[in-house]
């Protein structure tokens, strides 16, 4: 486990009164082994994959208590399912760019966002604490070759596909 994740863990369970357990731990380390973003689903499913032996319950209970913790941050990407993402203790000021067709989510960063987002929160007497930007796109590729690389991969991994718009 990342040593910056797990003295934030550490930091956090201790603060709460709650025990080190050797699952939570193995849990932690999965579910921060990769940038990707998550539902319960997916990471249920990656887990079965694994060594690592968790019930529903306990997945469900360390993924509060991360979100708790501010070290994994509940996103909306659409499609009423709540996606977790572990990249925001690395990289706290990011958006979401989530294809339409394939359901692909790119992040990415712009300093005139982060100013503009600023401009207009204070123009209309807010400060911000806290923003989410996501923009759902088409593919290009897909609209202009017929094929998508990233549409090709989710359906062999079996990955969630966005709802077809009629």
């Amino acid at each position: 486990m990342n040593e910056f994740v797990k003295q934030k863990l550490d930091a956090y369970v201790a603060s709460q009164g709650l025990r080190q357990t050797k699952q939570r731990n193995k849990l932690v380390e999965e579910i921060f082994s990769s940038a990707e973003h998550f539902t319960i689903e997916e990471l249920l499913e990656r887990l079965r994959k694994t060594d690592v032996r968790a019930s529903r319950a306990t997945v469900y209970r360390t993924v509060k208590l991360l979100v708790e913790a501010q070290m994994l941050f509940e996103i909306d990407l659409g499609e009423d399912v709540t996606t977790y993402d572990p990249n925001f203790m690395e990289n706290p000021v990011h958006n979401h760019l989530v294809c339409v067709d394939c359901g692909k989510v790119v992040e990415f960063e712009d300093n005139h966002l982060e100013l503009l987002n600023d401009c207009l929160s204070r123009r209309m007497g807010f400060r911000p604490v806290k923003k989410s930007l996501r923009i759902e796109a088409c593919c290009e590729k897909l609209r202009s070759t017929g094929m998508c690389a990233s549409l090709i991969e989710a359906r062999v991994n079996q990955k969630r596909l966005p709802n077809q718009r009629k």
